[in-house]
């Protein structure tokens, strides 16, 4: 009982202080992480097992690990190395192709296509930051669209805020389509074993109806808030263009970048998991790098993934004492065994969750609990798993802390003298959230009941 009460402090107390964000939050994990060392699998359950388990590093030298079944579906608790290292892969090419120029090259060039006309540059741009955040951290997304918008947006008169504010809708949906789109996608994925075609089948399926339904969406309830027509700007008069300064590093910044989605779009017919390719991307834009690759590993998020391992070894407290599988036997009594009910707890409670609390620890903490409930209820675990995935990611579009994209998106915009309050964000992209989760809602149900 103390392990499991300290398990539950502990967590709370980490998610409290998550919340109030006055200290970094990798070092409130650690710390947390360090806690639950001690107090739970120490002091608590008095197992150096549990501990060993929930650290987990013994998978990582095991050659399953790095091809074939690398992750395995019961292998839920504790430290998900295969995140943290793909994750530190992903960020290693992003890093390169940023050096290369190539994120500026591509949003001026679709921005000539538009003709450099705000309304073309706002559909166009949904579209590019949905795509991009397939297979793009959404915060790098947000992070270069945001800036490009910004500065079209000063040489074309026309207002960016309804435009930013779309594009970090569109991100987080995007994110939702794929399983290394969006942090809890590649918990998920790694964590119960499915493949990028797995998620691009059933996530992305959904994905692409809301996309279409939310640009439309947006494009009715935003387009007259974009310019005034005084403000309109010949596009024949606009000289805007990016000079690639090393076309080498472009070009092989773009084929790493090829290679990246070709392996992982394979890799559940390769056997090659998404550890492996994580580090091979990161050796190969490593070595493409030449003198340039101690900069490149510098500027790498180091802080993200140690918030990843402390806020797993958190999560694996609770599940190690058994509280998760309380919380399990909790909704499958709520929902009465109903699987209608049962998912609708799952997406709503998940998207509510994430408009307010990080989506990264709930995600972490609900696969253990879907998967109780699959094993008891008999309700499809995979089912329930892009229901989760759905629901934390759509439902952190709904307010300006719900994800991290949104954080980026408007702190550049303010500092660009463009500030966008609480309710302007709310009151923008908290119908559109409803809207694309009842659709997604309606085609979980449609397709999988």
């Amino acid at each position: 009982m103390f392990s499991s009460i300290m398990a539950i402090t502990i967590f709370v107390g980490m998610f409290v202080f998550i919340v109030w964000d006055k200290y970094p939050k990798h070092y409130v994990t650690l710390i947390c992480g360090a806690l639950t060392s001690i107090f739970v699998f120490g002091i608590g359950m008095r197992s150096f097992h549990a501990f060993e388990e929930t650290i987990a590093l013994g998978g990582v030298v095991k050659p399953s690990f790095w091809y074939a079944a690398g992750e395995h579906a019961e292998q839920t608790a504790g430290v998900n190395w295969a995140t943290i290292i793909f994750l530190w892969g992903m960020m290693v090419m992003v890093e390169g192709m940023s050096e290369a120029g190539f994120f500026d090259w591509l949003c001026i060039k679709i921005a000539k296509i538009a003709n450099f006309e705000p309304k073309r540059i706002f559909v166009s741009f949904m579209v590019l930051s949905a795509i991009l955040a397939m297979f793009i951290d959404s915060i790098t997304v947000i992070l270069f669209l945001a800036a490009v918008t910004i500065r079209l947006a000063r040489t074309l008169k026309f207002n960016p805020i309804p435009v930013i504010m779309a594009e970090i809708f569109c991100a987080n949906l995007g994110g939702s389509a794929t399983m290394c789109g969006d942090p809890p996608n590649i918990i998920i994925g790694t964590s119960l074993g499915y493949s990028f075609a797995d998620f691009v089948v059933n996530t992305g399926a959904i994905a692409l109806v809301s996309l279409v339904i939310i640009i439309v969406y947006f494009y009715f309830s935003m387009r007259n808030r974009l310019q005034d027509p005084s403000d309109k700007v010949d596009p024949s008069s606009v000289n805007m263009d990016v000079t690639i300064s090393n076309m080498k590093e472009f070009i092989t910044a773009t084929v790493i970048f090829g290679i990246a989605v070709v392996l992982l779009v394979t890799h559940a017919m390769t056997g090659l998991t998404v550890a492996f390719i994580g580090v091979f991307i990161a050796a190969l834009t490593i070595g493409a790098a030449g003198s340039k690759a101690i900069k490149l590993l510098k500027r790498v998020d180091y802080h993200t993934l140690l918030f990843f391992i402390g806020l797993f070894v958190v999560v694996g407290g609770l599940e190690q004492t058994g509280v998760l599988v309380v919380i399990a036997e909790f909704i499958a009594k709520v929902s009465g065994g109903n699987a209608y009910v049962m998912l609708a707890i799952i997406l709503w409670v998940s998207a509510v969750a994430s408009a307010f609390i990080d989506n990264i620890p709930f995600s972490a903490t609900m696969i253990p609990v879907i998967s109780s409930l699959a094993a008891t209820t008999g309700v499809d675990l995979s089912t329930m798993a892009w229901t989760l995935a759905v629901g934390t990611d759509i439902g952190g579009s709904m307010t300006p802390i719900g994800a991290s994209a949104n954080v980026v998106g408007i702190s550049t915009a303010g500092k660009e003298g463009y500030p966008i309050s609480w309710g302007t964000y709310c009151k923008e992209l908290v119908p559109g959230t409803l809207i694309v989760l009842a659709v997604s809602m309606v085609c979980i149900f449609v397709r999988y009941l």
